[in-house]
């Protein structure tokens, strides 16, 4: 397999919490980078175009668009 990403991500076992239109989905983020993560969801969902990606024991909030997906897991990349 060859590896595109630009940054090197790093495993995590994280909650976070996926926030769009006043709503908000759980989620386990599984890896992180600079420009980006993976994250596993609970059940099926349908994701907005783009959405907020926090971890709340990290105070940690990032604005990000999914980019893959691949049954219960989600790969984002961060946008500015």
């Amino acid at each position: 397999m060859i590896e595109r990403r630009a940054a090197q991500r790093h495993r995590v076992f994280k909650g976070g919490t996926i926030a769009f239109e006043n709503s908000g989905i759980a989620c386990t983020v599984r890896n992180l980078s600079a420009d980006g993560a993976a994250i596993d969801l609970d059940g099926p969902a349908t994701l907005p175009p783009s959405f907020k990606l926090s971890i709340s024991c990290d105070n940690f909030v990032r604005n990000c668009r999914p980019v893959w997906r691949s049954d219960r897991r989600v790969g984002l990349a961060f946008v500015q």
